[in-house]
């Protein structure tokens, strides 16, 4: 495995994968990445045309397809500071990406919401849904109908601003941190949001819910301003605390602020295996932005750095000596 930093971009040869593949190229040439497009055959075509031609079907025939496509959409040039590599595999779509990603030591996996393998569930990709549902490294999930970036400039303008929607539990700490590290990259600002959810009780009608909701919004302005008391002030982190229905709240107020990104969270549980939490389902499927899904596994890595520096931290100021 190598340590060099990796980005994976699966390839369909899809209008939508041109874009996703030109938002990885200017990522990988901006922090330095190997940047691995992957096409997968379908074992069943590979099979069709064994049988149809006589002529056994050939891997590297893939591996030239994906290689002109990416020239097609790239030019002939790399990305200056990393590389581009080509690879072919055969098999169901997510089971392949998630594997190559994990045998290549991918640190980022870039994909279109949509493309040519086919729609289930509102307007959501199957393959990327799976992607999602099961990896363990953050996943770039860019909309069809983005055309991608050509150079960091328009990414910076496309992007306008961050948006990052919070829960207050603890991976909202490490949420923060990736916002602030994409801020600081890329010269956007963003904004951390929370949304107060109404209250729902056959008791409803007998609390007093307008006191209530003033003590939960309280509450979340206080927990999202001590979330971003983390972050240094020249990056003019914003705080934002709405109300209503989570993922349509999300929704709009990415329209409305104009961010063309969501650095949101994917939430698992070991009672039912792998899985998105519904609001992030949700919000990539009515959202046009970006949305950067970052899993369970990779906030827990997140913590534990964050962990690791704290104690030295602290180890550090015990060991100063006293003025």
């Amino acid at each position: 495995m190598s340590l060099e930093p990796a980005i994976l971009c699966p390839i369909d040869f899809s209008d939508a994968s041109r874009g996703a593949l030109r938002y990885a190229r200017v990522i990988a040439e901006h922090f330095g990445a190997r940047l691995l497009a992957l096409t997968v055959e379908d074992p069943l075509l590979t099979e069709a045309v064994d049988l149809s031609t006589g002529v056994q079907w050939d891997p590297e025939d893939a591996r030239d397809a994906v290689e002109e496509f990416v020239r097609g959409v790239l030019g002939n040039e790399p990305p200056a500071a990393g590389s581009v590599a080509y690879a072919v595999a055969v098999g169901k779509p997510a089971d392949q990406i998630l594997r190559v990603a994990h045998d290549a030591g991918c640190d980022l996996i870039v994909m279109s919401t949509h493309g040519l393998t086919g729609m289930r569930k509102l307007f959501f990709g199957s393959t990327t849904e799976r992607v999602l549902r099961e990896t363990h490294v953050p996943v770039l999930a860019t909309s069809p109908a983005d055309e991608g970036p050509r150079n960091l400039a328009e990414v910076r303008r496309r992007i306008g601003r961050a948006l990052v929607p919070v829960d207050l539990t603890g991976a909202s700490l490490r949420q923060i941190q990736v916002a602030r590290a994409i801020s600081e990259a890329l010269h956007v600002p963003f904004i951390a949001t929370h949304v107060v959810e109404p209250v729902r009780s056959p008791r409803a009608p007998k609390l007093h819910l307008p006191s209530i909701e003033l003590e939960r919004r309280a509450a979340a302005e206080d927990a999202l301003n001590g979330l971003l008391a983390t972050v240094p002030r020249q990056l003019h982190p914003e705080a934002l605390v709405a109300f209503g229905d989570p993922a349509e709240e999300i929704t709009k107020i990415a329209r409305d602020r104009h961010a063309g990104l969501v650095v949101i969270g994917l939430h698992s549980s070991g009672m039912l295996g792998p899985r998105m939490g519904s609001v992030t389902y949700r919000v990539l499927c009515l959202s046009p932005a970006a949305v950067l899904a970052l899993p369970p596994s990779f906030l827990a890595e997140r913590q534990k750095g964050v962990d690791a520096a704290g104690a030295a931290s602290r180890n550090e100021s015990r060991s100063a000596p006293a003025c």
